[in-house]
């Protein structure tokens, strides 16, 4: 389970998902991925690195001259944590207020709700 110290902050997970998408990466291309959206300082971008490095959110391979970075758990893994804390401290616990929170603020496709219905009836399913 994600310790409190583990847990990223909103610029972290801007990271993350960047090293989620590319696989294990500079902090150069990283950099480069983060600045096709927004300006962001080279340095800023090592300096969160590190800490994350810190916080056990990344694993810095240090065998090369440039630093290799890639996360220290799945996208799902730390999605899951995430949300876990979520529920948790925004909806009492409640997983039925997040997921009617969710269903409420943005609309979901057809095929969206066709996925949501197929993991519905397997969860039934697998409490009978």
């Amino acid at each position: 389970m994600m310790v409190e110290k583990q847990r990223p902050t909103e610029s972290e997970i801007e990271i993350l998902s960047v090293l989620w998408n590319l696989g294990p990466a500079t902090v150069r291309d990283v950099h480069t991925a983060l600045a096709k959206s927004r300006e962001v300082g080279y340095t800023t971008v090592l300096k969160l690195m590190q800490i994350m490095t810190e916080k056990d959110l990344l694993v810095r391979d240090e065998s090369n001259r440039s630093h290799i970075y890639r996360p220290k758990q799945k996208a799902e893994t730390m999605q899951r944590c995430i949300i876990r804390g979520v529920i948790d401290r925004v909806f009492s616990g409640s997983t039925e207020q997040l997921v009617m929170q969710a269903l409420s603020t943005k609309k979901a496709t057809p095929e969206q709700i066709a996925q949501i219905r197929e993991m519905l009836d397997k969860i039934e399913e697998e409490n009978q």
